[in-house]
């Protein structure tokens, strides 16, 4: 049986990268397998044994990080080949065995455009201050769109720009703006510890790879509050659900101040899905866009978030649009199956009358065009 060195490591990584898979999985008792447009496939490579697997985790992590590991069962890191490619590694504990996820980190920040995101994602990088969210499940593509956002940032604007990341995925390179980027584990013990200290490193703006709990969310909403430009994440599918998110993880005697705060602070959430193309290779995101109009900070002051997904389907001029919008755009030109845009619409029933019908959605206007009118 061939032997878990990490030289053959690195040789199931190369192999994923030329097959242009997204994910890699190691588990006991299975050869690699890997994803690759969704499917997941699986490598011509010997079962996996626990030794196997043991042997992967410490050549990657060390002995140091290890113990860490086998103390909490879960690790978080990010590795990278020779060729530069890197990939974001979880290691966990299943059925008392070690398992490996790797996600696999292209070394080009795609363009704003090539995502094929909204137009208005452009306008968000020009913010002075305030916070921007860009939500979704875990493999939605939220990493991508922010390197993509802080990328244009980058090539604009001469600008001091923090990174907090677990782990660290794209490598950003400093083009205009000077950037650091800082790697909970390494760099940082944890997010909040990061977020306290980072206010006295003198930035403009600040990436937090996820807002996880009270003391972060609360640390990156006051940096916000500051007066800097601050990108965040968080694990929800719309707008509305990832305002009630933040506002329920306060304890409810904080709830009125944190819905000030977020009022005045929150610019826009961007929640987005991928969805496997039929008209090549690849994915497509679809997306729900939700900009902090006054009307929208009077619903978050004024605990109406329920009345959100109405100013949503009303604002399309300003550059708004909710998650059928998205999908029925995608799927009239071309780049979705139609059965899985209904399958995976709010609103099936509606989705699935404009599809037969032919009625395609209206035209989105640019701001700069709703501006004039």
């Amino acid at each position: 049986m061939k032997n878990y060195d990490m030289m053959n490591v690195k040789t199931i990584l190369e192999i994923a990268v030329e097959m242009m898979a997204s994910d890699i999985h190691i588990n006991v008792g299975l050869p690699p397998m890997v994803r690759k447009n969704t499917e997941l496939i699986s490598l011509d490579f010997p079962v996996v044994s626990n030794d196997d697997a043991k042997e992967m985790v410490l050549a990657m992590v060390g002995q140091d990080r290890f113990k860490k590991f086998e103390e909490h069962r879960d690790v978080d890191f990010s590795t990278m080949l020779d060729s530069g490619h890197r990939f974001r590694v979880n290691a966990h504990y299943q059925r008392n065995t070690i398992a490996i996820s790797f996600r696999v980190i292209t070394n080009v920040i795609p363009s704003i455009a090539e995502l094929h995101l909204p137009s208005i994602i452009m306008e968000l990088t020009n913010l002075p201050r305030g916070l921007v969210l860009v939500t979704g499940h875990t493999g939605s593509g939220k990493s991508t769109s922010l390197a993509s956002m802080i990328g244009v940032i980058n090539s604009k604007y001469k600008k001091r720009i923090i990174t907090l990341e677990d782990p660290v995925e794209y490598a950003l390179e400093n083009k205009l703006c000077m950037i650091e980027q800082r790697e909970i584990g390494s760099d940082s013990p944890d997010f909040a510890s990061g977020l306290k200290h980072v206010l006295r490193q003198d930035p403009d703006i600040i990436m937090v790879g996820e807002m996880r709990d009270l003391e972060t969310t609360s640390s990156t909403i006051t940096a916000a509050e500051t007066g800097h430009l601050v990108f965040s994440t968080l694990h929800t599918i719309n707008a509305p659900q990832t305002v009630e998110r933040i506002i329920d993880i306060y304890p409810a005697n904080q709830q009125n101040q944190i819905r000030t705060m977020l009022a005045n602070t929150l610019q826009a959430v961007i929640s987005q899905t991928l969805f496997k193309r039929i008209d090549k290779p690849g994915m497509v995101p679809c997306t729900e866009i939700l900009l902090c109009t006054s009307a929208v900070r009077n619903c978050i002051r004024e605990n109406r978030i329920y009345e959100i997904p109405n100013i949503i389907e009303t604002s399309r001029r300003l550059g708004m649009q909710n998650m059928d919008y998205s999908i029925a755009t995608m799927y009239f030109k071309g780049h979705i199956d139609k059965e899985e845009a209904i399958m995976r619409s709010t609103n099936p029933a509606k989705l699935e009358k404009m599809f037969n019908s032919g009625e395609k959605p209206d035209l989105v206007l640019e701001p700069e065009m709703a501006s004039k009118n």
